[in-house]
């Protein structure tokens, strides 16, 4: 059995009445000694904030980095993923539930050092590392840290995440990122009250920081589930919104729920709710809309904003073809598409490798 670290937290501080409070995210967790967050993993020991997951995690493995998703960021590429444990929300429909919603930290098999991780990914060719499964803001330090290893090798690093976390914590973490997916789950502040346990607009101010304050590349993923976030008037305010506050260019992916964690009753999302949403969002005036979780190719695929040719053509996860210009310009017209992008794709494919890493 690991012993849970120890690793002290940053984001704190002292309150009169003799607790103290976490300032990493909205909840504003006030403590008394030996008590945990809403997250699980942040608890207060002695007079100080400590992370009781650092260097430790519920698995390794090796993704297309499409998976994440992300279709404008070195397509084709792979990427070493890794969470840990516990989450700051608490979705009814978590699709990672078993481990976002653990405290058994005897789940979290494998340790690892920053600096491992880093070489790691080096060694088996990835391109990113992706903070990912459970939501990296609760485990920041150690993502900063990991972050920081792989910059000093040459990998890149990836957010996969809600975007749930407070102004100064924020702006520390994303000068460590260089891509990031967040997650958009509704566009109603009930949804988000009576389904996640947390609020709308930390999120909404997320990205727009990501946008008009950092070099961050990020796409956006709303999980679509019926009945509760997939009207066509939602979709559309929030296709709105983006296109007013992010601008065109920022990919959008709706995907499929399936019956999950406490929402058992709620049936998957049909295809054909995607395929319309995506449809909304693009008559709307998004460049890039995909659909995830359902086999659509068209969905799948990135066209020229301009030309509308196929640029990037996508069976799931393989890529069948990449027209891009190694400028990240279509060949055809000559428009540029916004993104991260290489003289070729990798090849990487649909392939999922668990690997162990023991310190």
């Amino acid at each position: 059995m690991m012993q849970e670290s120890s690793y002290p937290g940053r984001y704190w501080h002292a309150l009169p009445d003799g607790r103290i409070q976490c300032d990493l995210c909205p909840r504003d967790c006030r403590l008394h000694e030996g008590q945990r967050g809403a997250c699980f993993v942040r608890m207060r020991q002695g007079e100080q904030m400590v992370l009781t997951t650092y260097g430790r995690s519920s698995g390794f493995c090796i993704d297309p980095i499409e998976k994440k998703p992300l279709n404008h960021f070195y397509p084709g590429s792979s990427v070493l993923s890794f969470g840990t444990a516990g989450c700051n929300l608490a979705c009814k429909f978590c699709q990672n539930w078993d481990i976002s919603k653990s405290r058994d930290m005897d789940r979290l098999m494998d340790q690892a050092s920053p600096e491992a991780i880093a070489s790691e990914a080096l060694r088996h060719g990835c391109k990113s590392v992706a903070f990912t499964y459970n939501d990296p803001v609760i485990f920041a330090e150690y993502a900063m840290d990991v972050a920081d290893a792989c910059h000093a090798r040459g990998v890149q690093t990836v957010a996969v995440t809600a975007g749930y976390m407070h102004d100064q914590p924020r702006r520390d973490f994303y000068a460590k990122m260089d891509a990031a997916n967040v997650d958009l789950k509704a566009f109603t502040e009930a949804f988000y009250f009576k389904l996640t346990g947390s609020h709308l607009q930390p999120v909404l101010d997320t990205l727009v920081y990501l946008k008009r304050e950092t070099d961050v590349w990020f796409e956006i993923t709303t999980l679509l589930i019926p009945g509760h976030n997939d009207s066509d008037e939602e979709v559309t305010a929030m296709s709105q919104w983006i296109l007013k506050e992010l601008g065109a260019d920022v990919p959008l992916h709706f995907s499929a729920f399936h019956p999950d964690h406490k929402m058992q009753d709620v049936p998957a999302t049909p295809p054909a709710t995607l395929v319309r949403a995506r449809n909304m969002a693009l008559e709307a005036g998004l460049h890039y809309v995909y659909t995830g979780n359902v086999h659509h190719i068209e969905g799948d695929t990135t066209y020229c904003p301009d030309c509308h040719a196929p640029l990037i053509v996508r069976d799931w996860y393989q890529i069948k073809q990449y027209r891009l210009a190694a400028d990240g310009h279509c060949p055809d017209c000559g428009t540029a598409v916004n993104g991260r992008f290489a003289a070729q794709a990798g090849n990487f494919g649909r392939k999922r490798i668990p690997i162990a890493m023991h310190a």
